[in-house]
């Protein structure tokens, strides 16, 4: 692999997952003012998913440190190994967690293998040369090979485990990502912003990724273009939000045809969204009454769910009634919220009974929520208690879906349609700053993992109870600016 030179900066584990997920990110990693990075739950998410998956691969708790890999304990935590790679590049990494395994080290008739958790079924590139890197680094500490590694993920099925075989094919990838990266690395001005803004939101550089974006007019900041939809307009000479706000809207249509019949229907929704961002303009695109179903209602539920993908339980349905004043108005100061927790997914019997009598005593109320979330989920767990399909279809006649309904009468002049955006777009406020689906699901863990008996001191319910709510209030919010236009 060559000398190192004396000036050569380190690539750490960190940083090359940094950069397969997005390269910008890598560079900002180590160029990067880190005082404009924004913390956000999905690390801390990872990182309780992971210590539950290893608990559930080890027999005992890991134990840190060199002197642990000497005693030949089984799982090995707060390692760091260094070394040097192509073009004498240092490396640094500090493995997860290393398992003991048959074999031959140093230190006796037995080795150890790199373990990472994964939350998704399929292996990513991105965790393979992570493995690849720890196993690379492992073997001179060692003093023999390391043929595979294990990716686990913890389920409500079991412990999944994978073998990952660290082979030529997968360690000339690492070397040849480390090289990219070592390049990378010497420019002087972070590479262009990722055509894919999804994965964007779980980005602690999101803040500054985001504001540039907004300022040059990244076509990802035009509702309806992902990562395909944008190359497409760039290799039609469309790169920015201005040049789609210029565009004629049948000659794009005609162009984007040749890439698929679902491109070039959408033509004039782009151009017109381009438009109404650049613009600021605010236009009605169905004159009929927006809401006519709560005309006349005595009152509204207002809907709203928290879940836990992971366990697949949805473990909150917070539900906020109002009723209307006698002079046919609407104060949602005087609403009444109804938290309706569901604990663990064998409960959801017991948590459809009490949310079936809410509904029930509200009966023939309209039901808001934001989002097609709720009544799905309304309509699996009436099927699954055996209620009758003709009063599953009156609960779901009640049901209002705000998103769609915006949707349909107004195109805005914003960059997304979801609750946080809208809301906020019309002035709303959530009372925690910062607080988001991902921080109410961390909360929840962390509170499920109090001891039963001291559950009633910790905050993290009431947070969770006050984010669900403000999310209700939400939904009012862009109910009632629906309502005043009629």
């Amino acid at each position: 692999m060559g000398k190192i030179p004396l000036n050569t900066n380190v690539i750490s584990d960190r940083l090359l997952r940094s950069w397969l997920r997005c390269k910008r990110k890598a560079w900002l990693d180590r160029f990067g003012n880190s005082q404009e990075k924004l913390w956000n739950a999905h690390r801390a998410l990872e990182l309780d998913h992971q210590h539950k998956s290893f608990l559930d691969l080890l027999h005992s708790k890991p134990e840190k440190g060199l002197n642990a890999c000497i005693k030949g304990k089984e799982g090995i935590i707060g390692l760091r190994l260094k070394g040097f790679g192509p073009k004498g590049i240092k490396l640094e990494a500090h493995p997860h967690l290393l398992q003991k395994t048959e074999g031959q080290s140093k230190w006796g008739d037995f080795s150890y293998r790199p373990v990472i958790a994964k939350q998704g079924k399929r292996l990513t590139r991105e965790q393979k040369l992570n493995l690849c890197l720890n196993g690379f680094l492992l073997e001179p500490f060692l003093e023999n090979k390391v043929p595979y590694g294990l990716a686990i993920r913890k389920t409500n099925q079991g412990l999944e485990i994978e073998h990952v075989q660290l082979n030529k094919l997968l360690q000339n990838q690492l070397i040849n990502s480390l090289e990219n990266l070592s390049e990378e690395l010497k420019k002087t001005i972070p590479p262009p912003i990722t055509s894919d803004r999804k994965k964007c939101t779980l980005c602690s550089w999101r803040g500054v990724c985001n504001a540039e974006a907004a300022a040059i007019g990244h076509l990802s900041e035009v509702n309806g273009i992902g990562a395909r939809r944008r190359e497409i307009l760039q290799s039609l000479g469309i790169n920015l939000l201005k040049d789609l706000a210029e565009t004629e809207p049948i000659d794009l249509a005609s162009k984007l045809h040749k890439f698929g019949e679902q491109h070039g229907e959408i033509a004039f929704e782009l151009v017109a969204q381009a438009k109404a961002q650049l613009n600021g303009d605010i236009e009605r695109l169905n004159p009929d009454k927006i809401l006519p179903e709560i005309n006349f209602a005595k009152g509204i539920l207002i809907y709203d769910i928290e879940s836990d993908p992971d366990e697949r339980n949805d473990f909150l349905h917070g539900l906020m009634s109002l009723k209307r004043e006698e002079n046919g108005s609407w104060n949602i100061k005087k609403g009444r919220y109804h938290p309706i927790l569901n604990l663990e997914k064998k409960d959801e019997s017991y948590t459809w009974k009490k949310l079936k009598m809410k509904l029930e005593k509200y009966q023939d109320w309209p039901i808001l929520h934001y989002g097609e979330t709720e009544i799905i989920t309304i309509s699996r767990m009436a099927k699954k208690n055996n209620l009758p399909e003709e009063d599953i279809s009156k609960i779901c006649n009640r049901m209002i879906d705000i998103h769609s309904r915006t949707r349909e009468y107004w195109r805005l002049p914003i960059n997304s349609y979801g609750l946080k955006s809208l809301a906020g777009w019309i002035g709303f406020k959530w009372h925690q700053a910062g607080a988001d689906g991902p921080n109410a699901l961390l909360w929840w863990r962390q509170w499920k993992q109090v001891k039963i008996e001291d559950r009633k001191k910790s905050t993290k319910l009431k947070s969770i109870f006050e984010y669900n709510k403000d999310d209700c209030l939400a939904t009012w919010a862009v109910t009632n600016w629906l309502m005043s236009k009629g």
